[in-house]
């Protein structure tokens, strides 16, 4: 057999044991042998690409500019990678370009034709995963350098190489300006002089101290002002070097807002401290006098009934009335300074027993029916509370009862996370224009020697409510009666109850 016939066949057995793509030219740029791996790369079938010009596998745009290469490779033929320094792209069958990478090595036959072996590596996938990391550095790199928190990275020494702009501005510094320091140059005694020690021990030992934790510590302006901040490190791995980064928010504001919180509650405490003092004055050194007038004026009305006319009489009346109003007011106005002041255990409240309670108290007159609805809820509240809730509501209802035959209804239903009541009666109902007025202390409707009235019971209503998280509000229809509205929530915050 022709040697020469031997060589081409050994060579096609080598190409075609190659697993990379591989093809041969000769020099007028016609293919003389691809193996199955290049058909594959370019989606020809095996051996279409024979006798083709290898201007077929590159972009029609560069197809002119590749023939002139071409000759330009073979006056000088050497082992090297075509196109250094560019972005190669081939053409596949169905028309779509992709990324290559390609290495040519010159061959020559025994009668001294030249050819070129070109060993082509398909490089789509790392092209996407370059385009991935890239965009993953691209928004790594937007973070970093628009994040509202300073974030500040260094090596295992301590040293400072990055510093985003928001470090910059807390800090007072330019990046070159602490880039290769020491990062202690932003910490103020003591810690400035423990941190190496403290990086050297976390180094030998593991031991994390700040490490991978959230911690309060002061920093250190480039101006010589101390300010505290919260400090996160993390440790990270980069190409086999670790690093630390550091985030750092400034927390200026939120301490002093915390002092000034501090001084607001020493000072609601110190007002407390005077109002549990007024109660007591209140309680004590003003009811004491007004009993003593009360019981003089029962007196003077009793043993001198034959003495008066009948405007004295109505004069003494009035007086003893008075007096009695006086003293409800006081024991109102102390019991609305109590609430959320002076706090009860809290106890699951079974309200119809409540109810009950409240009713047979309030005794009311054979012409107003009082209807409560079976099957009331238990609730957790303080038991005092609850008492002055449905104690004010229902006395108001029959205090103001103007028919003659009266009815009040106390009702309520589930709405979900709370319960809804709700007190309706027939009474004389109330304009709009009240709605929000009878919610405030000291406001009654009618006049105060007609109605033995206080203007405390309402406002009461609202702020135990209101104290419980609920809602409480009125409907009402003049001379066809008024309900009053109010939700308790099933679950109480923490700390709403003690």
């Amino acid at each position: 057999m022709d040697t020469e016939v031997l060589k081409t066949q050994s060579l096609a057995w080598l190409l075609s044991a190659a697993t990379d793509p591989m093809l041969i030219a000769d020099e007028a740029g016609l293919i003389v042998l691809a193996n199955d791996a290049a058909h594959r790369l370019f989606g020809y079938a095996p051996p279409a690409l024979s006798g083709q010009a290898v201007e077929i596998l590159v972009p029609e745009g560069v197809a002119g500019d590749h023939a002139r290469l071409r000759g330009s490779y073979a006056e000088q033929p050497r082992a090297r990678p075509m196109g250094k320094g560019l972005e190669l792209q081939a053409r596949h069958s169905a028309g779509y370009l992709f990324p290559v990478e390609v290495s040519l090595s010159p061959l020559e036959t025994p009668d001294g034709a030249r050819l070129v072996m070109a060993t082509i590596h398909d490089i789509s996938a790392r092209k996407r995963y370059e385009t991935a990391l890239l965009e993953s550095e691209e928004r790594m790199r937007a973070v970093f350098e628009t994040a509202v928190d300073a974030i500040i990275t260094i090596d295992e020494r301590g040293m400072v190489e990055r510093m985003n702009p928001a470090a910059q501005r807390i800090f007072g510094w330019t990046e070159a300006e602490v880039s290769g320091k020491n990062i202690k140059m932003l910490m103020p005694s003591p810690d400035r002089e423990r941190h190496d020690g403290y990086l050297h021990h976390y180094i030998s030992t593991g031991e994390k101290r700040i490490i991978g934790k959230g911690r309060e510590v002061k920093g250190l302006r480039k101006d010589g002002t101390v300010f505290p901040m919260d400090l996160a490190v993390a440790e990270m791995h980069i190409s086999g070097k670790r690093m630390f980064t550091g985030l750092v928010r400034d927390i200026t504001e939120r301490k002093q807002a915390e002092e000034r919180n501090a001084a607001l509650l020493a000072e609601l405490t110190s007002a407390n401290e005077e109002l549990t003092n007024f109660a007591y004055v209140v309680s004590h050194d003003l009811k004491a006098p007004l009993r003593a007038i009360g019981s003089l004026a029962d007196w003077l009305a009793t043993d001198y009934a034959d003495k008066f006319n009948d405007e004295g009489k109505e004069h003494m009346r009035l007086l003893i009335n008075r007096v009695h109003r006086m003293a409800a007011l006081i024991d109102g106005i102390l019991q609305y300074s109590r609430v959320g002041r002076v706090r009860e255990a809290g106890a699951a409240i079974d309200l119809n027993r409540v109810l009950a309670e409240v009713v047979d108290l309030l005794a009311p007159p054979p012409h107003i029916q009082v209807r409560v609805q079976a099957d009331l809820p238990t609730v957790t509240a303080e038991p005092t509370r609850i008492h002055q809730l449905f104690h004010n509501l229902l006395s108001n209802a029959i205090k103001y009862m103007d028919k003659p035959e009266g009815e009040v209804d106390v009702t309520f239903e589930d709405a979900g996370a709370e319960w809804h009541f709700q007190v309706r009666d027939n009474g004389p109902g109330i304009e709009a224009r009240h709605f929000e007025r009878i919610f405030q202390l000291f406001q009654t409707l009618a006049p105060r020697d007609r109605v033995e009235s206080t203007g405390v019971g309402l406002a009461l209503v609202k702020k135990i409510v209101e104290m419980y998280g609920g809602r409480v509000w009125v409907e009402s229809v003049v001379r066809q009666g008024t309900a009053f509205h109010f939700t308790l929530p099933k679950t109480q915050p923490t700390g709403k109850l003690e």
